[in-house]
């Protein structure tokens, strides 16, 4: 790792506010989503579901706090981070030239993955609770396991072309 970086502060443009703010209201979905229905929830609910998007795991209804915990920590973690661009990983070397552009580009990069996550996350919740309530949604199957790989995948290559477009 670089200690010699620049150390400057990235400014938030319109789009990174936009998506901040909805990783914020999808972190509180997480939340108050099941806040308002613990108490219609039967003891046990989904705890896993198989890639046709059915229940194949039960638990305690106390097991819906966890995807909530996890998430809020991933969240904290990465704004966090995003907070600190100069200890980001880089291909090129950062100069005082370069250095906004390139935080700028993985300031969000990272704010994107953010909300990848939490719309990962969000969508797990309302399904989990939508089963065990008898009213799945029925968005998790083969096409939402497809998705979740994909999107990254894709991403990776459009995240390169870009950064490749950005440093020539």
């Amino acid at each position: 790792m670089r200690i010699d970086r620049p150390k400057i502060n990235v400014p938030y443009e319109p789009l990174d506010l936009v998506i901040d703010i909805i990783n914020v209201c999808l972190l509180l979905f997480l939340w108050l989503y099941p806040v308002m229905v613990y108490g219609q929830l039967n003891d046990t609910i989904p705890t896993h579901l198989n890639a046709q998007g059915e229940a194949d795991d039960f638990g305690s209804k106390m097991t819906i706090w966890i995807l909530p915990a996890i998430g809020t920590f991933m969240f904290a973690l990465m704004f966090i981070l995003n907070r600190y661009p100069h200890l980001h990983n880089y291909m090129v070397n950062i100069t005082e030239e370069n250095a906004l552009k390139n935080y700028r580009f993985s300031t969000r990069i990272l704010r994107f993955v953010n909300l990848f996550c939490m719309l990962l996350f969000a969508v797990i919740i309302a399904e989990i609770i939508g089963i065990a309530r008898n009213q799945s949604l029925g968005i998790l199957g083969s096409g939402f396991l497809i998705i979740t790989v994909v999107v990254p995948v894709v991403g990776l290559f459009v995240i390169f072309y870009f950064y490749k477009k950005l440093n020539q």
